[in-house]
Parts: C-alpha cells; structure tokens; sequence
C-alpha cells in the first residue's frame, strides 16, 4: 500500500520516466539520492546541496523541481521525469537537440538541470525573449558557458516544444 509506514521507513509508489517504482525508503531520504542510488538514473546531478545551483533539477508532474529539497516520500504517488526520461522513440527532445547543436554546455555538470528547468518553462511561457529565458534560469548555475549558449539553445527550442 502506497505511504504504509513500517518501523522507520516508508513505502512508496511513484513513476519515474514512465516506469512505475514500489520501494520502502528512510523518511529522509531525498528525492535525488533515490533516483541517483536508488533507481541509477545518474543524469540527475548533486551540486550544491542547498538547493542554489540546480543540478538536481527534475520534473515533477511536469514543474520543474530541485529534487535535492523534495523527501523521495514526498514524490509518493507522483510523476518523475529526469533528463533520461526526456528522449521519446530513441530521438533526443528538442530542448536536448537545441542544446547539441548551440553548444549549451561545456563541462556538462549542470546540463540536465538547464534543460529540465528550461522544458518545464517553456510550457508557460512558448515565446519567451532573452530577458525572460535568463530570468527564468537564475535557479541554474553553470560556471562553463557564460548562458549566452544556453540562452540561445532555449531560444531555438521554443515553439518546438509542447
């Protein structure tokens, strides 16, 4: 049963890239480590850990989410989506192709956080202007490309993304 509590931990329930996950998990363990320990999905970074940087940042039912300040038991019953998941019949989401082809990394650290953050604004603002786009990533640090790539990756992606 989703949430039943036993002796210390919690059992939980929740779909991560569209794989549906039961565990019991420590109540404190955090979102991040579960994925990262728990599931192997690795393209989730831990940065900072006090949640400035971004490199956690996941999708939570589809809102972007710094998963180093969510409890994995507060993901109960919800909708993951880490950059692994993002990729649909083996093609890249267009947000990922952007960032390729506009060179939006360097080091790659804080690649993942960028994108999920940047997929997860566009689908409230589709036709934002560079002001906008750096505003809405100033949760994100990348100590590599001084944004003005990342700036124009999610410029070419918006309108392709849904």
């Amino acid at each position: 049963m989703t949430g039943e509590r036993r002796e210390g931990v919690r059992r939980i329930k929740l779909s991560v890239n569209g794989v549906t996950y039961e565990h019991e998990v420590e109540p404190r363990l955090l979102l991040v480590h579960y994925l990262r320990e728990g599931l192997n999905l690795t393209g989730t970074m831990v940065g900072c850990n006090t949640s400035n940087c971004g490199a956690c940042t996941v999708l939570l039912n589809g809102q972007s989410v710094k998963s180093c300040t969510l409890f994995a038991v507060q993901a109960d019953g919800h909708e993951i989506t880490t950059v692994q998941g993002l990729q649909s019949n083996g093609e890249w989401h267009p947000m990922q192709t952007a960032f390729h082809e506009n060179h939006g990394l360097q080091c790659g650290y804080c690649t993942p956080g960028m994108i999920l953050a940047s997929v997860s604004y566009l689908k409230e603002n589709p036709n934002p202007n560079e002001e906008e786009i750096r505003e809405a990533l100033e949760g994100n640090y990348c100590r590599c490309t001084g944004y003005e790539n990342i700036v124009k990756a999610v410029q070419q992606a918006a309108g392709q993304t849904s």
